[in-house]
């Protein structure tokens, strides 16, 4: 085991704002530093998402834990710090602060950065995107924003999506300047931001009619010389055939093989992925250089998605070296115990259409085997989750060699992640205790325990402390 690096220790924790509410500024400061030793906060300051800024999501199948208040948080969303006007005249999105009642005349920032810093414990904002209407993470039941639907993508069928595009300007500029706002009027000690759309191609293969055809989108299609219209009708022949793989058809040569064809037979397609993925890597890129300028020492890291190291197209496409140009850090999402229910469910995704062919344990060891995965047969994994001394360890060692010391690894340790499968394994204190030594076994940098404290058992992350005592961390 490489011997971890007291000097820069870095133990994080994603919590929203509800905590600091429900059970005191104070008391959750001294429960994270002192029993389970935590000194850095990543704090979810901006969501709709339950996730990011409520309590515990899947209370019904786990639980409550052994903290904070045991009942639903009726969430609004928005911000929680006050945003200051000056920063968003440029954008539709000026007046998003949460009306959350339990916030009135709060601002998270101003209660927990001052308490923190005077303990030595430094403070992230926390940012997710999308930040509204997002499957699986307890979202808000109604964005209160004016306008804010006329700003959504458009799909490959001419119908307004769930999402807001990321190409029209209001939207993209409100993202700049919510960041901006916090980075120059917040004594913060970094950013961390999460980027989770899926591609037009990501969707084709769900079955589902990708986008983003919005006017904002095809203008800067056009200014860099796309033919927009003939993408799109190679993306509607693809689609075609994915929604004939979906409804059963059956191909001389099998769905996969089909797929293959009709996109060979329709580069226009890739086309459209390519710039769909450059505008989206674009953001990323922005937001680090908008950081690096207002402070050049504050740190910007990605909250990287597991489906990239499940997915094996996201995989070619997101390498780790291009991501440590515009990241000090890079966070991926092991998840572990929740791991098996989400590559059943990326694997579902695969199954609707070009894999429909195949069994999932044959497609599972064909795409393991790939992807350089060693776990449990397929009927296992919901129940079984994924092994922290392989899955945690082999995802931080596949992340420090792909960064190649250009970023530092921080690995994102489930501690009680959602589940939506009964059957889906839970976390334990020794799931947490083999996945923080697995990370340092590897040579990782650091942990972020994730994704919410407000869903965290205490009695698990006490497991945390174990592991970080025995390896002379605290």
């Amino acid at each position: 085991m490489i011997k971890p690096n007291t000097d820069n220790r870095f133990v994080g924790i994603q919590a929203s704002p509800i905590s600091f509410v429900d059970e005191g500024v104070d008391n959750v400061l001294e429960t994270l530093q002192n029993r389970v030793g935590v000194n850095v906060l990543m704090l979810g300051t901006v969501s709709w998402l339950g996730l990011k800024s409520g309590r515990s999501i899947s209370h019904d199948l786990d639980g409550w834990p052994d903290h904070g208040v045991p009942e639903p948080y009726q969430m609004r969303g928005g911000a929680y710090f006050d945003p200051d006007p000056r920063y968003y005249n440029d954008t539709f999105m000026s007046d998003y602060r949460s009306q959350d009642p339990e916030f009135a005349g709060k601002d998270i920032l101003k209660m927990v950065v001052p308490d923190a810093h005077e303990r030595g414990m430094k403070v992230y904002i926390e940012l997710m995107e999308p930040f509204f209407k997002y499957a699986g993470h307890g979202s808000a039941g109604n964005v209160e924003i004016p306008t804010l639907a006329q700003a959504m993508e458009v799909d490959l069928l001419g119908r307004i999506g769930g999402s807001p595009s990321t190409s029209n300007p209001g939207y993209r500029k409100w993202i700049h300047s919510m960041i901006e706002d916090q980075v120059r009027n917040h004594d913060i000690d970094g950013v961390m931001w999460c980027n989770e759309r899926n591609s037009p191609l990501d969707t084709l293969i769900q079955g589902d009619a990708p986008g983003d055809f919005s006017e904002a989108a095809r203008h800067e299609a056009n200014e860099r010389g796309i033919n927009v219209e003939a993408c799109r009708q190679a993306l509607l022949r693809v689609y075609d055939v994915m929604q004939e793989a979906k409804a059963g058809k059956q191909f001389a040569d099998g769905a996969l093989i089909e797929f293959v064809r009709v996109l060979l037979d329709n580069p226009e397609a890739l086309i459209w992925e390519k710039f769909w993925l450059e505008r989206n890597k674009d953001l990323d890129r922005e937001l680090y250089g908008l950081v690096k300028w207002c402070k050049p020492e504050l740190p910007f890291g990605l909250n990287v998605w597991n489906r990239n190291h499940f997915n094996l197209i996201r995989r070619a496409q997101w390498p780790w070296a291009e991501q440590t140009r515009y990241a000090d850090f890079v966070k991926p999402i092991t998840y572990q115990h929740q791991a098996g229910e989400v590559w059943d469910r990326e694997l579902g995704f695969f199954r609707t259409t070009l894999l429909r062919d195949f069994e999932p344990n044959e497609a599972t060891r064909g795409l393991f085997r790939i992807l350089g995965i060693n776990e449990a047969p397929y009927e296992q994994l919901v129940a079984t989750g994924m092994d922290p001394d392989t899955y945690v360890y082999g995802q931080c060692e596949d992340a420090l060699k792909g960064v190649d010391g250009g970023a530092k690894v921080y690995m994102g340790i489930g501690v009680d992640a959602p589940r939506t499968l009964p059957e889906t394994a839970t976390c334990s204190k020794d799931i947490v205790y083999r996945s923080v030594m697995a990370t340092y076994k590897a040579g990782g940098h650091g942990i972020v325990l994730s994704p919410n404290y407000a869903s965290m058992h205490l009695k698990h992350l006490d497991g945390v402390a174990e592991a970080l005592e025995e390896l002379g961390l605290r």
